[in-house]
């Protein structure tokens, strides 16, 4: 009786033989794209080889003057934290939602991590560091330390600059509009309470 199998008579590649086939036929294209690859590798290098485009600014930080050369997609925050050392300003979650950012540009509310550096030529950007006078610390920053209105802290620099803007904004006329003008900073403690009544406390001393 012969064993030979219908795809051997017939000519056609028996499984054992194509599998073989495609190992080999992929082991060739693997090694063709890492040994060989010159096209993906090659571009790979281009890309990294490029200089990023940069652009200098001249702003003022806290009073002081400052000229700086950035990568064009810099944020307001890590030019703040990374070239000029002001690390009051938090990086949450880095995508404008949370509010541990907020600093002063021009006297208005920003969240700094989705602001660009490059677009704030001439602009006058305030963080928490620039608040107090000397030793004397802002009414508001005094304020929550008299109501004890933070927990751990991190977003105590955002909540604080926040209320800042709020209240030079005039929002500040009931308990309900403090929250709506604050709903930007997120308090993961839960001190929201203690947080608006500092602020309506330094508001009050307007």
């Amino acid at each position: 009786m012969s064993t030979e199998s219908p795809e051997s008579a017939v000519g056609l590649p028996t499984r054992r033989t194509f599998v073989a086939t495609g190992t080999a036929v992929g082991g060739v294209v693997v090694a063709g794209g890492v040994i060989g690859g010159s096209f993906l590798v090659g571009s790979g290098e281009a890309a990294a080889a490029e200089p990023a485009p940069s652009s200098r600014v001249s702003l003022t930080v806290n009073g002081r003057p400052r000229t700086v050369t950035v990568d064009n997609r810099t944020s307001l925050l890590d030019l703040l934290r990374e070239h000029f050392g002001l690390t009051g300003s938090k990086k949450g979650c880095n995508a404008g939602a949370c509010g541990a950012c907020t600093v002063l540009v021009d006297g208005r509310r920003v969240n700094s991590c989705l602001t660009l550096a490059v677009r704030l030529e001439g602009a006058e950007v305030t963080t928490i560091e620039g608040l107090a006078d000397g030793d004397e610390l802002h009414p508001l920053q005094q304020a929550f330390i008299d109501e004890d209105a933070f927990q751990c802290g991190y977003c105590t620099p955002g909540q604080i600059v926040s209320g800042v803007g709020c209240i030079r904004e005039g929002h500040t006329g009931s308990p309900e509009e403090i929250r709506e003008w604050m709903s930007g900073n997120i308090c993961r403690c839960g001190c929201y309470v203690k947080i608006v009544r500092a602020v309506q406390r330094t508001a009050g001393r307007k």
